[in-house]
């Protein structure tokens, strides 16, 4: 049996010698659009960055199709946060676009004609073509978000980690991004999305991983995104649970 996308065993993070991710045991199932929900602090980006390496674990390990993610950064897209990038740089969408053949090209070799080709439809995906020579700071905050999709488009991976994709964009924004994320998991691709709309995760997603700083749940959205489980998360923080547990009962939105 090949090794999952994703294999996380025993993770424990801490910021100072404090620990914010405690014992973090899952396996993302390959093929899979996930969502990693829970409450503010909880650890949700920080788990995704310390998958990625971004930040050094405590303790434990993660895997990438069964290798250290050091070993896996060409099988590996990611979108950061908004509020992490400068926004001010001087670059274009398409140059920004084009940093996601980098890795495919290495160091020493440039964009050509082929990776300019390439790029372009990926900003086609993302209904951002007709903006490719704008400067990235001119574009509002939902463009932005979808030139950064275009670029973990360009990497052309295998999996792909998006923290709040769906963060400052508008309705069309984000329903056009579902249905990019969708088609990356219909493609055989696995994508996961931290998340915090409670009310739209059944609709979204078919997997689910549920953190309060250690694991509640993982597994099925159906299964898992529970009332039960939402409670051991939220406890009785957030009055929205009800109403997102029922969005389960009642199934995806037709």
């Amino acid at each position: 049996m090949p090794p999952p996308p994703l294999e996380i065993h025993d993770m424990t993070v801490a910021y100072h010698r404090k620990p914010v991710l405690w014992d973090i045991d899952l396996t993302v199932p390959e093929g899979s659009l996930v969502g990693i929900v829970g409450p503010n602090g909880a650890g949700k980006s920080t788990a995704l960055i310390s998958v990625l390496g971004l930040i050094p674990l405590a303790s434990g390990r993660v895997e990438i199709y069964g290798k250290p993610y050091a070993r896996q950064r060409h099988q590996v897209g990611y979108v950061p946060q908004r509020e992490s990038v400068d926004w001010d740089f001087p670059v274009t969408a398409m140059d920004v676009v084009l940093m996601g053949t980098y890795g495919r090209l290495g160091w020493i070799r440039r964009p050509g004609a082929a990776e300019r080709h390439a790029a372009r439809l990926c900003l086609a995906q993302v209904g951002m073509e007709a903006q490719a020579d704008r400067q990235i700071r001119q574009l509002s905050g939902g463009q932005q978000q979808r030139v950064f999709l275009a670029r973990a488009l360009a990497q052309d991976a295998r999996i792909y980690f998006m923290d709040e994709p769906f963060a400052g964009v508008d309705a069309s924004t984000e329903q056009a991004i579902v249905r990019l994320l969708q088609a990356l998991r219909d493609g055989g691709k696995t994508v996961i999305v931290v998340h915090h709309d409670l009310q739209t995760v059944a609709d979204y997603f078919d997997h689910v991983i549920l953190l309060n700083m250690r694991l509640i749940a993982s597994g099925p959205t159906a299964t898992t995104f529970t009332h039960e489980n939402l409670h051991k998360a939220y406890g009785g923080r957030l009055t929205i649970l009800d109403e997102a547990a029922e969005a389960v009962r009642r199934g995806p939105a037709p």
